[in-house]
């Protein structure tokens, strides 16, 4: 993140947590040209043992853990962790479910990059 620094006061701290081209399994990021684009950022609350079920998005999502920690599988059975704090790239036009192997919730921040009146993602 080159140069953000010198956007903002001295004492303002810029932390870099995530900076990316590709999902988490290595897919390039690509911005589809929606009619009418819309951003949700959504807190997403995983208690112990649930998941958020099998599901797939054709659009960029974004996820920051803020507590516990999320395992994310694929249907090809590839998985990765995410632990407080990290920071990630959802998978595109792939199934996965994110689950929580933990004896405390999960909590992340969730950013949709999707599209007005469409659903965030598909089962």
């Amino acid at each position: 993140m080159l140069g953000v620094n010198a956007q903002y006061n001295k004492g303002v701290l810029l932390e870099p947590v995530l900076k990316t081209e590709t999902t988490s399994i290595g897919q390039k990021i690509v911005y589809p040209d929606f009619a009418n684009n819309e951003v949700s950022i959504l807190k997403v609350t995983i208690p112990p043992g649930k998941s958020t079920g099998w599901h797939k998005h054709f659009f960029p999502v974004f996820g920051y853990v803020m507590q516990g920690t999320l395992t994310v599988k694929t249907k090809n059975g590839k998985s990765n962790t995410f632990l407080p704090g990290s920071a990630f790239s959802e998978v595109i036009h792939t199934l996965h479910n994110g689950t929580n192997k933990g004896t405390d919730d999960v909590v992340l921040i969730a950013f949709f990059m999707g599209e007005k009146g469409k659903p965030l993602s598909e089962h």
